[in-house]
């Protein structure tokens, strides 16, 4: 299953290894679609590909990390 998702990172969080944890924890692949990373803020759209409880219990774990986690619809490369 494949689910699309945007994550806005805060900037305590954008040196922090939070997506390889969350892959590694959850046997999920991450596919890194766009990305944008200033001083203060990190913005990424992921396509995440797993079963979907995993996914879901990944996305779950990021938002407790304090990562701000949207489900996007339709195609994102722009």
């Amino acid at each position: 299953m494949k689910t699309r998702v945007k994550l806005t990172f805060p900037q305590q969080l954008i040196r922090e290894p939070v997506i390889f944890a969350m892959a590694k924890k959850y046997d999920i692949m991450p596919n890194i679609r766009r990305a944008r990373v200033t001083e203060t803020v990190g913005e990424m759209i992921l396509e995440l590909e797993g079963p979907q409880e995993n996914i879901d219990k990944g996305i779950e774990y990021l938002r407790q990390q304090g990562v701000d986690a949207e489900l996007v619809e339709g195609d994102i490369v722009e």
